[in-house]
């Protein structure tokens, strides 16, 4: 039996693993479920207890409201009163007591990152943590004195000097027609994946994933620019070029001017989810329950999601203030099977499967073509460095856990050289449920590296594949080395049930 590596994927806290790893809900009493709770935050109750009034509140306030009955909790540096939402919590009241009088940023983040509280306690709302007021600084001024962008060293904080990676810096210069941004990361892991731009109007938010932080760029323009623009990575000295392309020929005296943090530089956990409209342009069935959706993200979005992490889903008008984690996976296995072939760098695919009676996916698969579904900035921490000089890869996967499998797939059969084997383990209920099947066959039968063994737990009588669910036995055939010694990387995606026997084993 091969050990499992302790960073599994996905790891253990993360949303790709369908639920927190092992949280368990309560039963809640009659009337307490999510809709309920949904028209008691529509009836016009005080539910903070402050009849609407907004107010700072000072860390000593926060520590004296720890009770059930009088529980404030803050998340992101905004605090709700959470009494009212107790008996109507799925994880029932001892979970929120957990953050009673305290921050629960951190908590929030490793049980339910995908729950859109910000919708779910907007009624709990008593305000936002008082913070010590700053001094603001000209921002021409500050443009003059130092390199465009260079942080002043008092606003780096004492844990990201330590810890963190050198600190990144921008400048910016211009031609007749463009506007040129560089980021100098002082890396050189950055590659395209590692930069999200988003700009509307003269808002400019450029985003770089450095480590395990993230530093960010965020300027109201001084000039308008054009919806297109390119982004160039120079891999050998981490530096990032955002070239804008000015609406008119004028010479511009400065870049802009700051918005909410800008120029800092953030550990990615301390971060919220930041989103944009993206337009749903196809829909297709792959199986009984499950579809292909194709979303294509604005022309003024650079957002290229990184093998092995997620993003989160957000639909208008749902009301009930849940966004949900999904893998984005390739347009197919195939290239014979892309058809019309679509630009990889401006459309991003799903595949969801359809919970008749969840509130989510019913209501993304009522959306027509071309409706709108908000898509976050990408979140996960498997690392591609896992693959260097990999010459065994086993994958395992239950259901729509398949996903993240998809692009593992085909990067690992296009991009490592030192790659002797892929295998596949895929379990499903019937042979109905097996996603891309076809392709997944014929990709096996175009490279001898590839193995797939399929696994049902209610087949037909007909089916002569393997049967039942993971356990050992099926395992140790399965997980057998290429050499005594070769480098192994195994992967493990689907129900917490699932992933939890798989790791265990």
């Amino acid at each position: 039996m091969l050990n499992v590596p302790s960073q599994s994927f996905p790891a253990p806290r993360s949303q790709q693993r369908v639920a927190s790893g092992g949280r368990s809900k309560v039963p809640l009493k009659q009337g307490r479920s999510l809709m309920d709770w949904i028209r008691l935050t529509k009836s016009g109750k005080d539910l903070t207890g402050l009849k609407g009034r907004l107010i700072e509140v000072t860390e000593e306030e926060l520590k004296k409201h720890n009770k059930k009955d009088d529980c404030w909790i803050c998340i992101r540096g905004f605090v709700y009163n959470v009494s009212p939402y107790m008996e109507y919590h799925p994880g029932g009241e001892d979970e929120l007591m957990r953050a009673a009088g305290s921050d629960g940023t951190e908590l929030f983040d490793q049980v339910h990152r995908w729950v859109n509280y910000e919708s779910m306690l907007k009624e709990c709302l008593v305000g936002r943590m008082a913070i010590k007021p700053a001094v603001l600084k000209d921002y021409r001024e500050e443009e003059k004195k130092v390199l465009n962008g260079m942080l002043p060293k008092s606003q780096v904080t004492d844990t990201l000097a330590k810890e963190g990676p050198s600190y990144p810096s921008y400048d910016w210069f211009q031609t007749d027609s463009l506007v040129t941004i560089a980021i100098y990361t002082k890396q050189k892991d950055i590659n395209l994946d590692s930069i999200i731009v988003d700009h509307q109007n003269d808002s400019f938010r450029a985003e770089t994933i450095i480590k395990d932080c993230l530093y960010l760029i965020h300027i109201g323009l001084s000039h308008e620019v054009q919806e297109d623009f390119s982004v160039r990575v120079v891999e050998s000295v981490g530096k990032i070029e955002i070239v804008l392309k000015k609406k008119e020929n004028i010479s511009w005296d400065f870049l802009g001017h700051p918005l909410k943090n800008h120029n800092s530089l953030i550990p990615r956990k301390d971060t919220g989810l930041y989103y944009r409209k993206c337009q749903l342009i196809s829909k297709e069935d792959v199986t009984h329950d499950t579809r292909l959706f194709c979303l294509m993200l604005p022309p003024s979005t650079h957002l290229q999601v990184p093998i092995g992490q997620h993003v989160y889903l957000k639909l208008p008008n749902t009301g009930t203030g849940i966004v949900k984690p999904y893998t984005p996976v390739s347009g197919s296995l195939l290239s014979e099977f892309k058809e019309p072939v679509l630009p990889n760098n401006k459309y991003i695919y799903f595949l969801i499967k359809i919970y008749p009676t969840g509130l989510f996916t019913p209501e993304l698969d009522r959306l027509q073509i071309g409706d709108f579904v908000s898509v976050s900035s990408p979140e996960g921490n498997f690392k591609i460095s896992k693959f260097q000089e990999l010459e065994d890869l086993f994958l395992l996967a239950a259901g729509t856990g398949f996903t993240p499998m998809v692009k593992i797939l085909n990067y690992a059969l296009t991009d490592i050289p030192s790659l002797r084997k892929v295998k596949l383990m895929f379990f499903n209920k019937t042979e109905d449920d097996i996603i891309w099947r076809s392709q997944l066959e014929k990709l096996a039968f175009k490279d001898k590296r590839l193995d797939v063994e399929f696994v049902l737990s209610a087949p037909i009588s007909e089916w002569n594949g393997k049967q039942g669910h993971i356990s050992p036995a099926l395992l140790s055939e399965f997980l057998k080395r290429n050499l005594d010694k070769s480098k192994v990387l195994v992967c493990i995606c689907g129900p917490v049930p699932f992933t939890e026997q798989g790791v265990s084993f």
